[in-house]
């Protein structure tokens, strides 16, 4: 009778057994190409950037610009002192005016001798049939002077070849400047890349299509004095596979639009890249982590017919987003506990509710 009363209690303890047991969500290791995510610095530059000189020497006249002055392309920006210029123009347009009278005075004389040929001498109308090639091809000579003073003329006024802002001025009036002598800096305004080092050890898992993150510390571009951040989606432009022996990095180009932002800014990238290979991952929450800094999991072993909770100590690769790589601890298809793990005990029975 006691032996039967014993085998009842069991039975009746079962479901309070069960009910004991710790109600968890697991979730089950995969094997996934996960996204890496590389922190890149940088600097803001302009696309277009001139150091602009003047074509010709000579005195300057006048600066039509000052520094942080925006210009479109072709305004006028200095102009050099044109008197000797302008006087030689007017010389070559009246020898060219001379040389036209002269030109058609020996047509008119040819065009009289041979409508008496039959009186003057055959070589007398040879001489000016020459007299008129000669002053034709010295009118040629003439207008090519006059063309060539317009030219040098129109040196003398130095236009900006772009749009963008004034960001040096390096001559004032009354100074001499020569060719190559650089006199003002231009920066164009429309568009603006970021230069960023990445290390080489990335080159060939980077392409163009990479996804590209730029953020910006310190403004907005709606509100130059707020100190919140701005995130912009940038398309690479170019990867250049050039060495820094001394860095090993090499450049990646992004291209971004300029609203609100200037040369010379210092940026933050965050590159997305795909892993080449397939790695363990496990999602955030799963992840407990002691004072030390070391990282372990719970993990559901079967026994018998119940789960007991093990707890494991992992390696998972530094700085990533969710899901996590693991480096090392665990294996495709281990089950990993992800709710209900916070007041786990190594042989806790558990029960997964999803």
């Amino acid at each position: 009778m006691s032996a039967l009363r014993l085998c009842l209690l069991a039975i009746l303890a079962l479901p309070l057994l069960a009910l004991a047991a710790t109600p968890v969500t697991v979730a089950t290791v995969e094997m996934k190409q996960p996204v890496r995510e590389l922190l890149i610095n940088g600097t803001l530059a302009a696309d277009q950037s001139a150091r602009l000189s003047a074509s010709v020497s000579g005195l300057v006249d006048r600066v039509g610009v000052d520094i942080g002055d925006t210009v479109g392309a072709g305004d006028v920006l200095l102009e050099l002192d044109a008197e000797l210029n302008q006087l030689t123009l007017q010389q070559a347009q009246a020898s060219y005016r001379q040389q036209a009278a002269t030109l058609n005075d020996a047509k008119r004389r040819l065009t009289e001798a041979n409508s008496l040929s039959r009186s003057i001498a055959a070589s007398e109308i040879r001489s000016l049939q020459a007299e008129v090639e000669t002053s034709t091809a010295s009118l040629a000579a003439t207008q090519a002077e006059v063309s060539r003073q317009k030219a040098l003329l129109k040196r003398h006024t130095l236009s900006a070849p772009f749009a963008g802002v004034i960001s040096a001025k390096l001559t004032e009036v009354g100074e001499w400047v020569t060719p190559g002598t650089p006199v003002l800096e231009l920066v164009g305004s429309n568009t603006l890349h970021a230069d960023f080092a990445v290390p080489q050890r990335y080159f060939s898992q980077i392409s163009r299509e990479t996804p590209l993150t730029i953020r910006l510390e310190g403004a907005t571009a709606n509100r130059p004095n707020s100190t919140a951040q701005t995130d912009i989606q940038a398309e690479i432009a170019a990867i250049v596979p050039v060495n820094d022996p001394s860095a090993r990095t090499f450049v990646l180009r992004a291209s971004l639009p300029s609203k609100g932002l200037t040369p010379g800014m210092a940026v933050f990238g965050n590159l997305a890249i795909q892993s080449s290979s397939a790695e363990p991952v496990v999602p955030r929450d799963a992840l407990l982590r002691d004072v030390q800094g070391n990282v372990s999991v719970w993990v559901a072993v079967p026994e018998g017919d119940a789960l007991i909770a093990s707890r494991r100590a992992i390696k998972v690769r530094p700085g990533q987003a969710d899901p996590v790589i693991v480096q090392e601890g665990l294996s495709q298809g281990d089950k990993v506990v992800i709710r209900g793990n916070e007041g786990l005990r190594d042989g806790d029975q558990i029960r997964v509710t999803n």
